[in-house]
């Protein structure tokens, strides 16, 4: 018996001169085109001669299996999504059933994928180029995905500030997500930030209208519609949304005049090893800034802050130095806190809350993962499971601590030795406090 094919094929927004020639033909050469009816209809003038199998919406698994089944009799299957197959399509259940089924690629049916025009690019045509800078996909739909999940994604690409496109965004049954999702997304995003709604691109009800992510979810939007949300540069302008690559960051007035400090075919000054320098260069001429102002300078976390002062050489960050705690010394950092005599111990609360104790390091105690403070009036309990670095840091004569954060680098724990009324330390105490910074600090590799 000859081997059946799969072809999973990407139809794009639908009309035939949209679709690229390796997609017809795919579909010319097969003997079968299985699909959801209405994408079915859209290439209803090349299945002349074909068998067609049409099923309706959420029966995506029950057209793989019949994808499959037709092609182990040794027929060639279209198997048809809009857009592109393997985007929110039928590539990757296709997949999957079929890798369940003990298939291997190489053996048995062929499954070869026809990439399609994706709904987010032929909805982007259609309003300018907000897809100009980095983007992402996520789609309300919850019928398969937990909403927490969901709303997770939602708040990273908020505060990573990614465009974002939206798939499913409504439906008859499900009208509060989008609701919810803009909610999430005005915690990070200005209520103005431009949002195009596009519904049916591409098709005989193609509507288009642009809005604010502030107004979006009053809009008629529903499973036809994709919503295309700006990041913080975006912009409308004559009628279009753009979203800047960031040319005028490099280049004068977007001519081919560079920028004072910034090379052409250069990483900007601001680049990976760059942006450290300006953190330096910050803490060296700003008035007595602490770690914690220049992260909110700079809008990021003070782990990233942090490893700028230990890359640093000679002063340039003025009275800044840092030394990262030994990999696996955290617990033994923690244990010598005992000898440093009084201390400040900042707790960052999930709120945003700060914690501040003054106490006798002594009342410092570790309990497996959890650290503990405990004095006459005072008793808490923290978690430090999700400690993934330490740092030593001086800022000169005025201060001596560590600080412990996460592996994003936020800060989950700052102790630092007290001064006395003058600004002067114990002997004693910063004697123990050098002491473990000489054995347990070590140079960030």
């Amino acid at each position: 018996m000859n081997k059946g094919r799969i072809f999973l094929v990407g139809l794009g927004p639908g009309a035939t001169e949209h679709m690229s020639g390796w997609a017809r033909q795919a579909i010319e050469e097969s003997d079968v085109v299985i699909g959801y009816a209405r994408y079915i209809d859209l290439v209803e003038d090349l299945l002349a001669g074909k068998e067609v199998i049409r099923k309706p919406m959420t029966q995506e698994v029950d057209r793989c299996i019949a994808a499959c089944e037709q092609a182990r009799e040794g027929r060639t299957v279209a198997l048809v999504s809009s857009g592109d197959s393997g985007v929110y399509g039928m590539a990757g259940l296709t997949y999957e059933v079929l890798l369940q089924s003990g298939w291997t690629p190489g053996e048995g049916i062929g499954v070869e994928v026809i990439p399609g025009i994706t709904a987010l690019s032929a909805c982007a045509s259609l309003v300018g180029a907000p897809l100009g800078h980095d983007f992402c996909a996520i789609s309300l739909s919850d019928l398969l995905t937990p909403w927490p999940i969901i709303a997770k994604r939602l708040e990273a690409s908020g505060r990573g500030d990614f465009v974002i496109a939206l798939y499913n965004p409504r439906s008859g049954r499900r009208r509060e997500q989008l609701v919810e999702a803009r909610h999430i997304l005005l915690r990070d995003r200005r209520p103005e930030t431009p949002v195009a709604i596009v519904h049916a691109a591409y098709r005989g009800q193609q509507a288009v209208r642009l809005t604010t992510l502030d107004e979006m979810a009053d809009c008629e939007i529903g499973m036809l519609s994709t919503v295309l949300i700006g990041n913080r540069s975006t912009y409308c302008e004559a009628g279009l949304m753009i979203t800047p690559r960031g040319y005028a960051r490099k280049y004068v007035g977007l001519t081919g005049e560079v920028t004072a400090g910034e090379r052409s075919g250069r990483s900007l000054s601001m680049g990976l090893t760059g942006w450290k320098a300006c953190v330096r260069e910050h803490l060296h001429t700003a008035q007595t800034p602490s770690p914690e102002d220049v992260a909110r300078h700079f809008d990021t976390s003070i782990g990233e802050i942090l490893a700028a002062i230990g890359a640093a050489e000679n002063s340039e960050t003025g009275d800044y130095t840092a030394a990262v705690v030994i990999a696996g010394a955290e617990a033994a950092v923690l244990d010598a806190v005992k000898d440093w005599g009084r201390i400040r111990i900042a707790v960052a609360g999930a709120t945003g809350a700060l914690c501040e104790v003054l106490m006798n390091a002594g009342g410092l105690i570790r309990r497996g993962k959890r650290i503990c403070l405990e004095s006459t009036d005072l008793r808490l309990s923290i978690d430090g499971s999700h400690i993934r670095w330490g740092w030593f840091v001086s800022w000169g004569r005025r201060s001596r601590g560590v600080y412990f954060v996460d592996t994003a680098g936020k800060g989950i724990l700052e102790i630092s030795l007290r001064c006395d009324d003058e600004g002067r330390f114990d002997p004693s105490a910063l004697e123990n406090y050098e002491r473990t910074r000489r054995q347990l600090g070590g140079v960030l590799d």
